[in-house]
């Protein structure tokens, strides 16, 4: 009987012991996300910017919709030759209303000047390289004129090893300029607390690879948003309806050498 008694409570610190580990490991991944989004965990809830699965933010139609939730219809009627925004939460419009993301912005401003393209929101809050690596035979199946990448700011969020990321962003881009698609990288950077040595060689991808297939490039995203009044939500990382404006602007300086009426 006392054996069983010993046996019983071990059963029960075992038990208790792992649910402490489980416990841990969610709190850890909540804190990365709360780190990304500035917004608090709830239970039950998708992570924001950082966490892997955390859900798209749904936009409406007609202005930066992701081709895969187009109505098929649509996207046979419309002839109209593509650009794809590809990315992470800065690209989706993480924090802001339908219709404020940067690739709303930029078909605005491809239709004001009179360019006929189509743009497509193929950004996904919380994808590192590796997620964008896991979705890239869906943006290749899109048979895009000009492809906007711009991922690696979850992957520095999370302190993944650069060459990890750097090996994705190279296979992503590879990949994109053999299927004949243009390619236009957008870079990002990390907050002074990551360390300089990490910061630098994090910074160094979008140069290496930038150089290494010729592709044009913009080494910070947030150029004229990050810092200035009203152009960040609170978070510090996402830029604010007014802030993808101006984004969308250094994007489509960077593609106007590239589009054609």
């Amino acid at each position: 009987m006392r054996a069983l008694v010993c046996g019983l409570i071990l059963s029960v610190l075992v038990s208790v012991g792992a649910g402490c580990r489980t416990q841990k490991a969610t709190d850890v991944s909540s804190s990365l996300d709360q780190r990304a989004s500035g917004a608090p965990a709830q239970a039950g809830a998708a992570p924001a910017n950082g966490g892997p699965e955390a859900a798209v933010q749904e936009a409406p139609e007609g202005l930066g919709t992701s081709a895969a939730d187009a109505p098929d219809t649509a996207l046979r009627n419309d002839k109209r030759p593509l650009i794809v925004c590809f990315g992470d939460s800065l690209t989706a419009g993480y924090g802001t209303d339908p219709g404020q993301s940067y690739p709303d912005d930029l078909q605005r401003d491809l239709d004001a000047k009179g360019y006929t393209y189509r743009v497509v929101n193929e950004g996904v809050s919380g994808n590192t390289t590796k997620d964008g690596l896991g979705r890239l035979n869906h943006v290749v199946a899109l048979h895009p004129a000009i492809t906007v990448v711009e991922f690696g700011g979850n992957d520095g969020l999370r302190g993944l090893p650069i060459a990890d990321s750097r090996a994705n962003l190279d296979q992503i881009v590879q990949t994109l300029k053999a299927s004949g698609t243009k390619v236009v990288l957008a870079g990002i950077t990390l907050p002074p607390d990551y360390g300089a040595d990490y910061i630098h060689q994090f910074n160094e991808t979008y140069v290496v690879l930038a150089k290494k297939y010729n592709v044009p490039m913009i080494p910070f995203l947030l150029q004229g948003v990050f810092g200035q009044p009203g152009m960040m939500q609170a978070d510090r990382t996402h830029a604010t309806a007014k802030g993808n404006e101006v984004v969308a602007a250094n994007v489509m300086r960077l593609i106007l050498p590239l589009l054609k009426r």
